[in-house]
This record gives structure tokens, sequence and C-alpha cells, in this order.
């Protein structure tokens, strides 16, 4: 009786034990704790949202998710670390409004927010509510734009650093005013915060999620909110718009992993993010804090994150913010 080998071509043999390996690997992934890498200080914007879902995706995964804060550079640095991390599933990036900014402010960015990354999902959006501390008299935006007109140069603004959504709201706001006012920027959003509350600088458009404790107490004055509706958590302010029309800068804040990590780990991160994100009490604490809570396939977080590069590329040529 004789027999008939089947001959397979040696790399397809070698795809096949990949691809095996591949799937056997993301069936035991998460095997040991998760890092949560966040471009910002501890206290900002994006760190609160990162510590809500840090904490559901731990249970969800039965390991340990770790945020590290790499502030710096406008989130440049963080985002290099993160492009650069292996593409393992271990690193997980929370990318936020900075890197659609910095996409065109900046002329060398050692990274691409487009290429070097894999989405996940978009998380939260949030608005920002212009602000100033107590000692200022200025009591609505109006106030506020006459007072630094009349002190053009005079009148200090905080920000998270150069091409942060603080900075850039700010800074969409002098162009639309045509009004002058000196930035002092920090090293994220914790201390520039500080820096207003202390009366060091005395504007700052600040993240509702970190700022709405402060107004509600009196240490911080809001005059107008940043998107085009008003909120329901602070409903007699007006949004700038209503002054100022075509003003509007909402930020966003959507998972990322860096490039080539495998489809399988990419669909396992995305289900528990989302499982997280939907599930009554992450809502609830989430929009307790001001924030929108969405969701989306990675497909459209990758276009929702390219028409933002391009909204604000736009913004930014129109108001002729320099390039850094």
């Amino acid at each position: 009786m004789s027999s008939t080998r089947l001959r397979v071509p040696a790399a397809a043999i070698f795809g096949a034990a990949i691809a095996f390996g591949s799937h056997a690997w993301a069936q035991g992934y998460p095997g040991k704790p998760v890092r949560m890498l966040v471009a910002t200080s501890a206290g900002s914007n994006p760190d609160t949202v990162a510590r809500v879902l840090a904490s559901g995706l731990a249970k969800s995964f039965g390991q340990q998710v770790v945020i590290d804060n790499r502030a710096g550079a406008g989130g440049n640095i963080g985002a290099e670390l993160a492009a650069r991390a292996p593409a393992d599933g271990y690193t997980i990036f929370l990318a936020h409004t900075n890197h659609s900014v910095n996409a065109t402010l900046y002329k060398k960015l050692t990274y691409d927010i487009m290429k070097d990354f894999a989405p996940i999902t978009l998380v939260a959006l949030s608005p920002f509510v212009a602000s100033v501390h107590p000692s200022m008299p200025a009591k609505t935006l109006q106030d506020l734009i006459r007072l630094a007109k009349a002190r053009p140069g005079d009148i200090t603004y905080a920000s998270a650093g150069s091409g942060s959504g603080t900075f850039f709201s700010a800074e969409y706001f002098k162009g639309l005013a045509k009004v002058n006012m000196l930035h002092v920027p920090y090293k994220g959003g914790g201390p520039a915060l500080a820096a207003v509350l202390s009366g060091e600088v005395s504007v700052y458009f600040s993240p509702i999620a970190t700022g709405l404790s402060h107004f509600r107490n009196g240490r911080l004055r809001p005059l107008a909110v940043t998107s085009k509706q008003r909120l329901p958590q602070l409903p007699d302010l007006p949004p700038i718009a209503d002054l100022l029309p075509g003003y509007e800068v909402v930020a966003w804040a959507g998972l990322l992993v860096p490039e080539n990590t495998p489809g399988e780990i990419v669909a396992t991160i995305h289900k528990a993010a989302l499982s997280v994100l939907n599930a009554p009490d992450t809502r609830k604490t989430l929009e307790g804090l001001g924030y929108i809570v969405v969701t989306s396939e990675p497909k459209e977080t990758s276009v929702y994150i390219a028409g933002e590069i391009g909204k604000y590329g736009k913004i930014i040529r129109q108001i002729g913010l320099p390039q850094q």
C-alpha cells in the first residue's frame, strides 16, 4: 500500500505556529499586572478618568491595573513611552485631547498618534470651564474680556503645558476675544489647578471634573463653559459660544495600545473596557464628575481621533498659534 505525503511549505508551518502561539497567548491574557500609562500628572482630568477605568478593568481582568503617570511636553513624553512599549497588551495608553492638538502644534514628534498605536475605544468626553481666582474682579466672561483688554499681557492664565487641552481652550478664547493674557505653563493639570487655587495665577480653563468641587466651595469662580450647550452640573453657566460664536472645545479620552499588539488581545481589552464603561456604577461615577461616557469600536476610535487632528489643525492655523 502506497502513501502520498502532503508537502507543506516551511513558511506556512512557521506562520501557523505563530498564529497558534498568538491565540494561545491571548487566551491567557492578562497573566500579570497591566500598566495604564497616562501622559499627565496625578489629579488631572485624564488621570481622573484613568483611575475610574483602571479600577473596573482590574476586576474584569483579575489582575492589578497600575497607573503610570508620565507628564511633560504637553503629553508627548507619555505618548512616546507608550508608542515604544512592547506590543503585548501589558501597556495600555490613555490618550487624550493633547495628542490630537500636538499633531499640528509640534514641528517634530517622535511618535505618530495615528500610526504608532492600535485603537481600542473612546472612553469619555469632557468640557472645560473658564474660571478665575476669587480675588479677580471678573464676575462674568464679559468682565474678564474687558479686564484683559484694559490690562493686555498683565493677566496670567495657567495650563497643563503647551498643547494641552487647558492651553488650547485659553488660546482659542484669546484669539476669538482678541485679548492678550500671559501663559504660565505647568507640568500637568494638578499643578496648574493648584496654582490658580493659591492665587499664583488668575485664570484657568479647568476640566469640569477636577474643578467642580472648587466651584461649589467658592475656591474658584466659574464664568462660562466651553461646550456649545449648558451643563447639568453647572446649569447657570452660559457657553462661551453665546458670546464668541463658533467657540467649542471638548476634551476626549480614549484607550490605545502600541501598534502590532495581537488582534486577540485588542479584542479582549476592548470587550473588558466596554463592559466597565457600560456598567451603571461606572457611568454614575464619571457622569457625576461631569464626564460624558462614550464607547466606540476600534475603527470608529481611529476616525474620531483623525477628525480631531483635522479640526484642531485648522483652528490652530486660523488663530495663528506658533508651532513648538
